[in-house]
Order: structure tokens, then sequence, then C-alpha cells
């Protein structure tokens, strides 16, 4: 996979569920693939004890420049991105794995100044968002003119702070949310990504124009559920193109991340770490205001 027959280097951070999926497939499939996995970074180190070979867990994150990683691939928090994204670009090229972070426009700035000054490439992981390539085209060509993202699960599936924090429950199904996916994403950065990748796949509309919705079902105890709905501009008879996709992704009771999720991940990661292909390749998203932002669109 590397250019010149070297195994790329990858750095982890964050060791959750998807943290600890990515490390297994390193380890076991890396190699073979030309990949070597050369660090993991964790908030609490000892959540790696055990698992992680101690030469590889890097105690400070700050010290990523140290492993001379060629991509580091963060599944942790948007507070990483927020707090680190810049200084991991000066060394190796990043998969923001909490595209919510993006949201803000200091840190989108950060990521673009960083990108450009240390010539190193900014990935999107797609994550549950299905039709992900259809929308970037359908964008490119301007035949977009609303995207709306539904995300449903359990109560127990939401990591909620601030003002939705308090948010209750008031029946079987309650509508939490529902607005610019900007205004979501500081309120609920572990439960907006799926959303925060349709504001980065579609940037003519973009963070302020893509809708998101926040729904608590508590029919859905092992399933999250998650309905893309978009048109185009009314054509010459009047009527507007469209289309609505279901995707239902299970997961275990509680969880965050869904089960589909946790490979799409992997696929994104090999798109990132080698160069594109028609099978594993990574696609630019113009218009994104991230330089060379690329949208990991496989798995």
């Amino acid at each position: 996979m590397a250019l010149d027959g070297a195994p790329r280097r990858v750095g982890v951070v964050g060791y959750g569920r998807l943290g600890q999926s990515l490390v297994s497939h390193l380890l076991t499939k890396g190699p073979e693939l030309g990949l070597e996995l050369v660090f993991v970074w964790n908030r609490d180190p000892a959540r790696m004890a055990g698992s992680v070979p101690p030469s590889l867990q890097l105690q400070n994150l700050a010290a990523v420049g140290e492993r001379h990683p060629d991509l580091v691939v963060e599944v942790a928090h948007p507070k990483i991105i927020h707090e680190s994204g810049a200084q991991i670009l000066r060394y190796a090229n990043l998969l923001v794995g909490s595209p919510s972070a993006l949201a803000d426009p200091a840190t989108e700035q950060q990521l673009l100044e960083a990108s450009r000054r240390w010539d190193h490439a900014v990935f999107v992981a797609r994550g549950a968002l299905w039709g992900t390539e259809d929308i970037a085209r359908l964008d490119a060509a301007g035949g977009l003119q609303s995207l709306r993202v539904t995300m449903a699960t359990h109560p127990d599936g939401f990591r909620l702070e601030g003002a939705l924090a308090a948010a209750h429950s008031t029946g079987p199904r309650t509508v939490l949310y529902e607005g610019p996916v900007r205004g979501l994403c500081p309120f609920a950065p572990r439960n907006s990504n799926t959303m925060a990748a349709a504001a980065l796949a579609a940037p003519s509309l973009g963070f302020d124009r893509v809708i998101g919705v926040l729904v608590a079902d508590l029919s859905l105890t092992d399933t999250h559920v998650v309905d893309v709905e978009l048109s185009g501009p009314p054509g010459p008879t009047g009527r507007s193109f469209a289309v609505h996709t279901h995707r239902e992704n299970p997961a275990e009771p509680g969880a965050v991340t869904g089960s589909a999720t946790v490979t799409a991940f992997w696929r994104s990661l090999l798109g990132a770490a080698g160069p594109p292909s028609p099978g594993l390749g990574s696609r630019a998203l113009q218009g994104v205001g991230l330089g060379r932002c690329c949208f990991c669109s496989c798995g």
C-alpha cells in the first residue's frame, strides 16, 4: 500500500470501541496490508493495560511526533480535534473520526492553516452516513437544494451535553432537537457525527443549512436508525428530484456506535492510509474549507 514499499505508520487516538477494533485490525491485518501500528493514545491510559503492548502506548499526545506517524486516526472525542488536531497535522495526515468538531469555525480554520503549513491532508470518516458519494456528487453538480438527517435510537445511546443534557423523553418517541447541524454538534458531540459528515459532504449547504434531527425512541433498544432525505431544485415540470434512505444499524444496548459503523471506520482508515483507487480511495471535497480535505468514502 505504501508508495515506496515501506509500511505506512499509523497512530490511533482513542481506545473505546472504535479504537479497540482499529488497533486489533492493525495488529492482525496491518502487516500484510503495508500498515504498521506505531502508537495508541487514550485519555485513560489504564484502559490500554493488558491489551496494548507497552511499547505502543503513548502516554503524552504532545509527543506524537516522536513516533513518526504517516497517519493519525482520531476516534476519541471532538475535544481532541479542537485541542490537538492542528498539532497532529504538523507530523502526519489526520483522519477525523469526530467530524462534529468541524462545526466550530475556529477549529476548521486551525486545521486549514495547519494543513497548508505542514503539507498534510485532513480526511473525514463517513461513519454511519449512507450514500455519501451520491450526496457529494449531487452537491458538486449544483443539484442539491435540501438535506435532512434524522438519527433515532434509545435514550441510553445518547451522550448529551449542555442544554440537551437535561432533555427527557416525553413519550415513546421524542424529538430532542431539530434544526441546523451546527447548533446540535456542541450539545451532542458524540451523537451528531453522521450529521456533521453530511454537512461536509454537501458544502453548498454546510453546517448551517443541513438539518439535523435527534430522536429518542424507547422501542430502539438495540438499533440506530438514520434517515437521510434530500431534494434538488424543481425541474422543467415543476417536480423535484428526491431521495429518502432508511438505515438500520444493529447496536449493543446503550452503545454510541453501531456495529456496521465499526466496519466502515476500518475501510476509511484503509482509504486514508493508501493512495486513491477505485476500491479504497478517498475523494476530495470541494468547498469544504479545509484545503486538502478528503472524505473517506469507503466502507
